[in-house]
């Protein structure tokens, strides 16, 4: 062997080497980048924030939450705040406002800041505090009564959705179980995705889907990459309450091996009610989050 043979023979090997250490190391990147991205939805603290905004949002900080998914923004602000005081808030603490809840605004009328009024304004705040996504969270009661009020919100949703694209963000729809029950032989939740794909992406609540008697991965197969935000919530084995991440009956690992077909590109741990403090909820649900490197 002479010594040119001997440095391809040394070059080969170390290029061998490089190449099955890059999947390798593409793995470990991956779950360290996913789970240094964990969100929280924070309606799960609902009540801590009606009492203490900062206090509370500083212990989401300190259990390792690095983006949160907002709520209840009104005429204006955000828990009280204007949008350049939110903003410094969440800068401080480290948090992004990746995403925020809204009403459709079809029955309360006077409500400012909603789909239906005000929404131009909604997306602007929106816009200057840094969000992504904006998301329908909710339709009332009064709302989803007949097959042609869904049908309406197509319409509804894609003027919004397009209203949002031009600031720059994406609207969504985030879905409970009732989209999934038949109104005079249809589903609510086909006709909602039957809106433009382009300006209404699917926000997918894991908990809901699961008990409405829905497998997640379907409908990720059906409307591939139209689900780019997920609420990652648990199930309790024994009466289906909601539970801590990791603590109940929802395959994750599953649904998170699809992630891929849905778009995923952020998810929010939730807790609708919790039977503890709702602070010590999300800390199990973080930590079980962490340990699925998901």
């Amino acid at each position: 062997m002479n010594n040119n043979e001997k440095i391809s023979r040394k070059s080969f090997i170390k290029a061998s080497a490089f190449a099955l250490a890059v999947p390798m190391l593409s793995k470990f990147s991956w779950e360290t980048k996913a789970t240094s991205k964990i969100g929280l939805q924070l309606y799960t603290l609902r009540n801590d924030i009606s009492k203490d905004l900062v206090g509370t949002l500083k212990k989401v900080a300190a259990i390792g939450y690095k983006e949160v998914e907002l709520f209840g923004y009104s005429n204006g602000k955000f828990f009280g705040k204007t949008p350049k005081e939110f903003k410094k808030i969440l800068n401080d603490l480290g948090l992004d406002p990746v995403s925020g809840h809204y009403g459709a605004g079809v029955e309360n009328k006077t409500a400012v800041g909603t789909l239906s009024k005000g929404w131009q304004q909604a997306i602007d705040d929106a816009a200057e505090i840094g969000q992504k996504y904006a998301v329908c969270a909710y339709l009332t009661d009064s709302e989803r009564k007949t097959i042609d009020q869904y049908k309406g919100y197509v319409d509804l949703f894609n003027k919004s959705g397009e209203i949002a694209k031009k600031a720059g963000l994406q609207f969504g729809y985030h879905n409970h179980d009732f989209e999934f029950k038949k109104i005079d032989g249809q589903l609510p939740y086909d006709v909602i995705a039957s809106a433009d794909p382009k300006l209404v992406k699917l926000e997918l609540d894991l908990y809901w889907i699961v008990k409405a008697g829905m497998d997640p991965v379907d409908l990720f197969k059906k409307h591939p990459g139209r689900f780019p935000l997920w609420h990652v919530k648990d199930m309790d084995k024994t009466d289906q309450s909601f539970a801590e991440v990791g603590t109940g009956s929802i395959d994750f690992a599953k649904i998170f091996a699809a992630r891929k077909t849905a778009g995923l590109t952020h998810f929010f741990v939730e807790q609708d009610v919790a039977k503890r403090p709702a602070i010590e909820a999300i800390d199990i649900s973080f930590k079980n989050v962490t340990k699925m490197k998901v």
